[in-house]
């Protein structure tokens, strides 16, 4: 079976490195990519099949709700997951709606865990 790939979004480098960390401590056979926005991750998955998306909310030029919004025609078959420390109700209703999952911030082993388990239901 091949391994699973993941693409991180985030424009906090910390918090990239920090889910990466956790990602590959929980799933060593994960193949992770990295991108600080919704622009370099465009780039990033020029010719690239992922099957996971971690993305934030929070970020310059294009949010992370819309960007998963742009890439979900294209990865039919992927699983997305928003990390956000601002947990609205309306930001919960729309992950809802695009059937999503909502991981509150501050990224922890726990809420790594509850994405990981997400996906791979």
């Amino acid at each position: 079976m091949p391994n699973k790939s993941m693409i991180v979004v985030d424009d906090s480098k910390v918090s990239r490195m920090m889910l990466t960390t956790i990602i590959q401590q929980m799933d060593s056979e994960m193949e992770i990519s990295e991108a600080e926005d919704a622009k370099s991750a465009l780039a990033v998955l020029q010719d690239k099949q992922i099957d996971y998306f971690s993305v934030d909310l929070n970020m310059p030029g294009m949010n992370g709700l819309e960007l998963i919004e742009k890439l979900m025609p294209d990865y039919p078959t992927a699983k997305f997951a928003l990390f956000t420390a601002n947990i609205q109700d309306s930001t919960q209703d729309k992950c809802q709606s695009l059937g999503i999952k909502c991981v509150n911030k501050p990224i922890t082993e726990d809420s790594v865990k509850s994405m990981l388990v997400y996906f791979n239901d």
